[in-house]
């Protein structure tokens, strides 16, 4: 068993304030594989003073170019130890291997990539015209970050908010998932091989108290969270009674459509991979899947033999897609949703278990549902885990309206062989990204975010640059001319 006894805090290695620890459980096996210190209110403090110094330190007045080169370091630093880093969280949080190389670590990268290449092009400073003469529009750091980070992919949800930190100039207090603490250790390895400035980054795993501790704390000037949208609402209402920041990345319900004209043969292999990623604990899993009902019946039978033909079991085996679920209690919620499905009237075409053999590690088979309504439970809720609802519509305004009858809205696809035809139906479905015949809904340069109760403000891109940033607009004389 893997035991650490320090805290990453402003750049060092330091002893914990508090005596408690987290014991990280094998999803798979059921046994204890690690044991760290958790953060308490102490430790926060620390890192947030250590951040405010960094803050007022050189990394902030550093020219963006030289910021971007940090960010690649990272990237690099990353790629580097990928392998041992995508064991890690396969380890912690059942991630498939035949997955987890590409869609947590290697995905996190390219998120640190683009912010690089975007941090060497933004425009942080930029002379506009004024009513009474040139304005000075600056762009400036927001002051001290905290990124909330969730246990599905915890190092790309870290990409997403501490790269646009340090693009910003931001320093940043990470809070991991007491699920997922490890692959942190690695990181801060990697800042400390990095040379990141001290002060720039601590990382606190801890639960939802200390979390809530980091929200409010009267140092902290803007939230990045990623998690549920009942936790967000949280977070969300918090930061505005304090008028601070935020940015919520949420939950989802996306829909992908398969339009009449889609190739079942191409399309089902390139969906289920973007409905089962992750073993379904993706917040953009396309869960609900709609069928005309013209071709309903050879869409279900093409689906139905896909997931039977999906592996499950041992997450380290490249030949499994589907490993255990997090934890004890995300598999009994996922097998809650399924008993929910079944007393609601849709019908299980595969699965609607836990897999036979099995016994160890909380294991729920891929499950797919027919016959449902859109008004079902399993239709409107998140139920973060492998199950698959088909739906049938009428006609793509039945379908665009079934995708839009949602609290969420942060993902979806439509299928189909005219891809203008699938441009007129991604305008029209209301979620924050899109995809037409892809296998994932989200570009690792371009905004990503939801509408509705999937959340608030944007990552990646420049929006999401943007949410790290504070604009200040100096008025010069009206003669001003700036130097050549």
């Amino acid at each position: 068993m893997e035991i650490k006894d320090t805290l990453y805090i402003g750049g060092e290695w330091v002893a914990p304030a508090g005596t408690n620890t987290i014991e990280v459980v094998s999803p798979t096996t059921e046994e204890v594989i690690a044991r760290v210190p958790e953060a308490s209110e102490g430790d926060v403090d620390r890192a947030v003073e250590a951040a405010k110094a960094a803050l007022a330190g050189p990394y902030p007045q550093l020219t963006p170019a030289e910021r971007a080169d940090y960010l690649a370091k990272l990237s690099q630093a990353i790629q580097a130890r990928s392998q041992e880093m995508a064991e890690v969280i396969t380890a912690e949080m059942g991630s498939p291997s035949s997955w987890s190389l590409m869609g947590q670590v290697l995905s996190s990268t390219m998120v640190l990539d683009g912010w690089a290449d975007l941090t060497r092009t933004f425009p942080f400073e930029e002379i506009r015209p004024g009513a009474l003469g040139p304005v000075l529009v600056r762009k400036e750091p927001v002051g001290v970050s905290a990124g909330i980070i969730p246990w599905n992919v915890p190092l790309f949800i870290v990409a997403l908010k501490l790269g646009a930190a340090l693009a910003a100039g931001s320093p940043m207090i990470l809070k991991p998932s007491p699920e997922t603490p490890l692959d942190g250790y690695i990181l801060g390895e990697i800042l400390d091989e990095i040379e990141l400035p001290k002060g720039m980054v601590s990382i606190l795993p801890a639960g939802r108290e200390v979390g809530e501790y980091i929200v409010r704390h009267r140092g902290v000037d803007k939230v990045g969270f990623t998690g549920s949208t009942a936790a967000g609402r949280k977070v969300g209402a918090i930061c505005g009674e304090m008028l601070k920041r935020c940015t919520l990345e949420l939950g989802g319900k996306s829909a992908a459509i398969i339009l009449d004209d889609a190739d079942l043969a191409s399309t089902v292999p390139l969906l289920m991979g973007t409905a089962l990623m992750n073993n379904g604990e993706a917040c953009i899993a396309q869960t609900r899947i709609l069928a005309s009902r013209a071709r309903y019946d050879e869409v279900v039978d093409a689906l139905a033999d896909a997931v039977k033909a999906t592996s499950v079991g041992d997450p380290t085996d490249p030949s499994v897609a589907v490993g255990p679920l997090v934890a004890e209690r995300q598999r009994d919620r996922v097998l809650g949703y399924i008993e929910k499905g079944r007393s609601e009237g849709a019908q299980v075409a595969v699965g609607g278990g836990r897999p036979a053999g099995l016994d160890k590690g909380w294991f729920v088979e891929p499950t797919l549902f027919t016959r449902v309504d859109n008004q079902m439970t399993i239709a409107q809720e998140e139920i973060f885990g492998p199950v698959l609802a088909v739906l049938p519509y009428d006609d793509p305004a039945d379908a665009v309206r079934i995708a839009n009858d949602s609290d969420y809205g942060l993902s979806g696809s439509v299928w189909t062989s005219d891809v203008e035809a699938g441009i007129d139906v991604a305008r029209q479905v209301r979620t924050g990204t899109y995809g037409i015949n892809q296998f994932g809904t989200l570009d690792m340069r371009n905004p990503f975010g939801g509408f509705k109760s999937s959340g608030v403000g944007r990552e990646l891109g420049p929006e999401g640059l943007s949410a790290y940033l504070e604009t200040k607009s100096i008025v010069l004389p009206g003669d001003y001319t700036p130097p050549s």
